[in-house]
C-alpha cells in the first residue's frame, strides 16, 4: 500500500517538474510601445432648462388608437376569427422579415417582436387579439398597426401611418 502512495506521489512530481512557467523574461522580447493619447474636445458647463410638465412621468400609453388610412370597423367585419393560440409562433412578415408571437404577458398584451423588418414594425414589442382583429403594439404599449385574418396562416392589415402588412406562414 506505501509503494502505491509513493508510486503516485512520484507521478505527481515528475508530472508537475514538467510544467513550467510561460513568461517571457528572454532579453530579446520587448513590450509593446505605449499608445499616444488621443486629443479630447473641451467640456462645456451650463445650466440644464427646467423639465417640462408638471409630471416628473410620461402620460399612459393609449389603448387603442384607430389605424390611419383604412376602416379597422370594416376590416373586422369580413375577417375570420382568430385566437390567441393559434397566433403564437413564426410569421413572415410582407414576404421579407420575421415576428415572432409568445403568450408571455407583457403590459396589456403579449410579448411579440419582429426580425429585419423595417418602419414601425422594428419598434413592435407586444400584441394582443381584440375581435376579430390582432393589435400590434410597440414597448410603450401604443398601438401601430393591425391585422385580420383573411385565410389559414395568413392576415392582412396596415400600421398607423399606412404601411401594408402581411403575415404568412
Amino acid at each position: 500500500m506505501q509503494f502505491r502512495h509513493m508510486a503516485t506521489g512520484l507521478v505527481v512530481i515528475l508530472s508537475l517538474a514538467g510544467c513550467q512557467r510561460t513568461a517571457y523574461n528572454d532579453a530579446s522580447y520587448s513590450a509593446p510601445a505605449p499608445l499616444t493619447a488621443q486629443p479630447v474636445p473641451s467640456v462645456q458647463g451650463g445650466q440644464l432648462p427646467p423639465p417640462s410638465g408638471s409630471s416628473q412621468f410620461p402620460a399612459a400609453p393609449t389603448t387603442t388608437a384607430p389605424v390611419a388610412g383604412g376602416q379597422p370597423g370594416a376590416m373586422a367585419a369580413n375577417a375570420m376569427d382568430v385566437t390567441k393560440e393559434s397566433m403564437v409562433g413564426s410569421w413572415r412578415v410582407n414576404g421579407s422579415c420575421d415576428m415572432f408571437l409568445t403568450l408571455t404577458n407583457l403590459g396589456s398584451g403579449s410579448r411579440g417582436g419582429t426580425r429585419g423588418c423595417v418602419g414601425e414594425l422594428t419598434a413592435m414589442g407586444s400584441w394582443e387579439v381584440s375581435g376579430k382583429q390582432v393589435l400590434l403594439k410597440d414597448r410603450s404599449g401604443n398601438q401601430i398597426g393591425s391585422v385580420y385574418k383573411t385565410a389559414d396562416n395568413a392576415f392582412s392589415g396596415q400600421t398607423n401611418t399606412g404601411q401594408p402588412i402581411s403575415l404568412s406562414r
